[in-house]
């Protein structure tokens, strides 16, 4: 069974991050499995003294640096435990029954790519454990949406349980693929959905958005469709405040004007000015 997967840092996001993927294992029926890395690069498991051999008394003052660098991989690991069995038990609070706990050393997309076989879903911090205010996406994010291959649901500090959902559509194959996912998947069951298209209100274009739309109501789902003219980024956003959208979906890559707000630094403008969970499809 495929689990949803939830990154554990120790950042001002870890709670909402634990809280919304309780709240996605419910909605799933899903085991949760929390999953901290600790970075090597910080917290290396050996100390590469290469180089440094026969430098007389320094060759001591290396090896107390190597011994220290092995107690403070030791004390992060600890750390991270705790951190661990913490949000097993917030977990638990929320009614998750199934909680797995995984730990290890690495980089931390190379480690979710390893185990992206058994993932349904990806929950992960707007804001990383060392993520500055001036810097408010964190700096491991956007490499990690750029590696994985299944859906993420990017976190803010504060857990809003989701009430409605917005699709950010484009007639892409991406957004066809969201609107597949908001019909059959149990996540957004009972949900009012919004599909809004910034652009041209063409004929094409309103005859696209209004065939998913239908599609959505003939599946029992409270839809409805907008197209609104103006710039993407902004247009999304003032849609979500008039209406108060809990949860925007839109596809991770592309070449329309939608997707495009995910390659380089559009990336970080689009998540910067964004208060609400964001759940990205690829």
């Amino acid at each position: 069974m495929k689990h949803v997967v939830a990154c554990i840092d120790g950042s001002a996001s870890t709670q909402s991050v634990c809280d919304y993927a309780s709240w996605a294992a419910l909605r799933l029926q899903t085991p949760l499995t929390l999953f901290h890395v600790l970075d090597e690069a910080r917290y290396p498991t050996e100390t590469n003294m290469t180089g440094n051999i026969g430098l007389g008394s320094r060759e001591a003052l290396l090896e107390q640096l190597a011994e220290l660098d092995q107690q403070r991989s030791k004390l992060a690991l600890e750390q991270g435990h705790h951190m661990l069995e913490s949000a097993k038990l917030r977990a638990a609070q929320s009614g998750v029954e199934q909680v797995n706990l995984r730990q290890r050393h690495g980089d931390l997309a190379e480690s979710l790519l390893e185990i992206e076989d058994s993932m349904r879903l990806l929950v992960i911090g707007l804001h990383g454990e060392e993520t500055t205010r001036t810097n408010r996406v964190g700096s491991q994010l956007e490499t990690v949406v750029r590696t994985m291959h299944r859906p993420i649901l990017v976190a803010p500090e504060e857990f809003t349980q989701p009430k409605n959902v917005m699709l950010a559509f484009d007639g892409s194959d991406s957004s066809r693929k969201g609107i597949r996912m908001l019909a059959e998947s149990p996540i957004f069951k009972g949900l009012p959905l919004h599909l809004v298209m910034v652009g041209a209100d063409t004929n094409d274009s309103r005859a696209s958005i209004e065939a998913a739309s239908n599609h959505l109501r003939e599946l029992g789902h409270n839809a409805r469709f907008e197209i609104r003219s103006g710039e993407v980024e902004p247009a999304l956003h003032a849609y979500q405040e008039e209406h108060n959208i809990d949860l925007l979906v839109m596809g991770a890559y592309g070449h329309s004007r939608i997707r495009q707000f995910l390659v380089g630094s559009t990336t970080t403008s689009l998540l910067q000015t964004t208060n609400s969970a964001l759940l990205l499809l690829r």
